[in-house]
């Protein structure tokens, strides 16, 4: 997690790039234990008790029937969200097959109760999710005053044994969250491995995960360098290394280096956080992260679902799956993304779902507000044995229905409408295992004729993220309003003080004077009927920075908000 700098302080990013230069000078010379070659059959893993459910072998992580199994998911803020229960369902939706969540053991903030630990545990396995838990709480320990320490964190873990008990198929144990900061990270070693064995001594037989020194991104290289040695400290052999890539990584060789040196060396490894817009560190290198654990078959774990208090790094704006930023819509529909790479766990297979039944159908929607170009829609809620997550909004035409908009309450405004023309809509309700109700009555609607201003099939939304002396972070979210798929867009407004951009995600942007126009990524090119994309860019600014008050799609007009 993104709570501290990346970087020691006083060093600059050419400081950080000729660090990393030296470690690969070592590292070919043969200097670090993880770069020294181990048997390609798993011969040398440390003998003791025979481990249940995922455990690792030959290097790899294995589910309990010996499939391999490769992560792909992102981290969710549970601690700090509680109320949000139903993240881990919309993550699910959008095809992950892996979700780290965020707890506490109460030395930094609130303690997560049992209770609550086996409630999470729960929802993932209803949503078929493999569940890796982490305490949040020792990050940034030796640099950050308020961290707690590895061994406070093995305590809570052991008094959570009843809860963990025979979960060992769907859960991964993260001891702790970037348990070391930049001071001394060498320091790392003694207490990862202590922890590791004291977790052992107790009982606990789950796969552990172990993040590295240097707020998890180990840019000195003390995990590369002592790997094999915390490795051979766990009697079952069952550790996963963890490795946070941030700004640090912001080039495909020292990105690749570092991932093949442990997969050459025969260690599990996996991306446990990554992040792709820049920052005031550095801009990381996302695609190469991604394409690199394609091809390595290692998996990452994107930060984060929601919540950040810098939201440039929130997949999902507000906690709504509907309204993905653009970092967002790169991890779940990218290339080497989510959507594209996941596989869900094969123990799930003999697994009736936690919920089988579907909502009840909502009741008859109700028009009001009829427009020109718009009507809002008001229905009955369903109800449900577990709880209804949304609902979403159909066109019906004959046999044929189009979706046109989607909410979380019994309730949705159309825009993008014809003048002067009858339509007929339907709803649908969904639970959080993704069941679907049966289809509401229909309700007919005929938009006032024209005369007035049109309504429009698109709407824009600008913001300034942040700021800092010559420079700013900003923000589009381009929404569609109309009732039918908007593809192969072309964004253009004007900066009103001379701004510039100098990267962008999400889209590319040409610059002509002050006009700019921006054409989508390839995640990006479509944005579904009452659905959204959002492009973040850095750029430059003078000493005012104006947003934009026009914008335009295919050379159209869009509103405002």
């Amino acid at each position: 997690m993104r709570t501290a700098p990346t970087a020691p302080p006083g060093w600059s990013l050419r400081g950080l790039l000729a660090a990393l230069v030296g470690l690969l000078v070592l590292a070919a010379a043969g200097a670090p234990a993880a770069a020294q070659a181990a048997p390609a059959d798993g011969a040398g893993q440390p003998p003791g008790p025979a481990v249940t459910g995922l455990h690792v072998q030959g290097g790899r992580l294995l589910e309990g029937n010996g499939n391999d199994f490769v992560m792909r998911g992102v981290n969710h803020a549970h601690t700090w969200y509680p109320g949000q229960t139903r993240s881990l369902a919309d993550i699910k939706a959008l095809g992950a097959n892996t979700v780290r969540v965020v707890l506490s053991n109460g030395h930094r903030w609130t303690r997560n109760s049992p209770a609550d630990v086996a409630a999470v545990i729960d929802r993932c396995k209803a949503n078929r999710l493999i569940c890796v838990l982490e305490v949040h709480d020792t990050t940034g320990y030796g640099e950050e005053p308020a961290a707690g320490t590895l061994d406070q964190a093995a305590d809570y873990w052991i008094s959570l044994m009843d809860v963990l008990a025979g979960q060992e198929d769907y859960v991964v144990v993260n001891i702790g969250n970037e348990p070391w900061g930049n001071t001394d990270p060498a320091g790392w070693t003694a207490p990862t491995t202590a922890a590791i064995k004291k977790l052992r001594a107790a009982g606990l037989r789950h796969t552990l995960m172990i993040d590295a020194p240097n707020w998890g991104q180990d840019w000195q290289g003390v995990m590369r360098a002592n790997a094999r040695s915390v490795y051979e400290a766990d009697p079952t052999g069952n550790l996963l290394f963890s490795i946070h890539m941030y700004s640090v990584f912001d080039t495909a060789a020292e990105i690749n280096d570092y991932l093949e040196a442990f997969v050459d060396a025969g260690l599990p490894l996996v991306i446990g956080e990554f992040g792709g817009p820049p920052d005031q560190w550095g801009d990381p290198d996302e695609d190469t992260m991604l394409a690199a654990a394609e091809r390595l078959r290692l998996g990452y774990l994107a930060w984060s679902w929601s919540g950040n208090t810098d939201p440039v790094l929130d997949l999902a704006i507000g906690f709504d799956p509907d309204r993905l930023s653009g970092w967002g819509e790169r991890i779940f529909h990218g290339v080497h993304g989510i959507g594209e790479t996941s596989r869900e766990a094969t123990v799930f297979d003999g697994e009736a779902p936690g919920d089988t039944r579907p909502p009840t159908a909502p009741g008859t929607p109700v028009a009001s507000a009829v427009t020109a170009a718009s009507a809002t829609l008001t229905w009955p809620a369903a109800t449900d044995d577990v709880g209804v997550t949304g609902y979403e909004v159909v066109r019906v035409t004959g046999d044929t229905e189009t979706r046109v908009a989607a909410s979380t309450t019994p309730t949705a405004t159309l825009a993008g409408l014809t003048a002067g023309t009858t339509y007929t809509f339907a709803v649908y309700a969904r639970d959080a295992a993704g069941n679907r109700s049966p289809r509401s009555a229909t309700v007919t609607v005929t938009t006032d004729e024209g005369g007035g201003t049109p309504g429009t099939a698109c709407s824009v939304a600008y913001r300034v993220v942040n700021e800092w002396p010559g420079g700013f972070q900003g923000e589009i979210t381009l929404r569609n309003t109309g009732t039918a798929a908007l593809g192969g867009w072309t964004l253009g407004f004007t900066f009103r003080d001379g701004q510039t951009i100098t990267h962008m995600w999400g889209g590319t942007a040409t610059l002509s004077g002050a006009a700019v126009s921006v054409a989508p990524a390839p995640y990006t090119a479509t944005v579904p009927a009452g659905g959204s994309v959002t492009l973040g860019f850095t750029g430059g600014k003078g000493a005012t920075n104006t947003a934009p008050t026009a914008f335009t799609v295919n050379g159209a007009p869009c509103a405002l908000g």
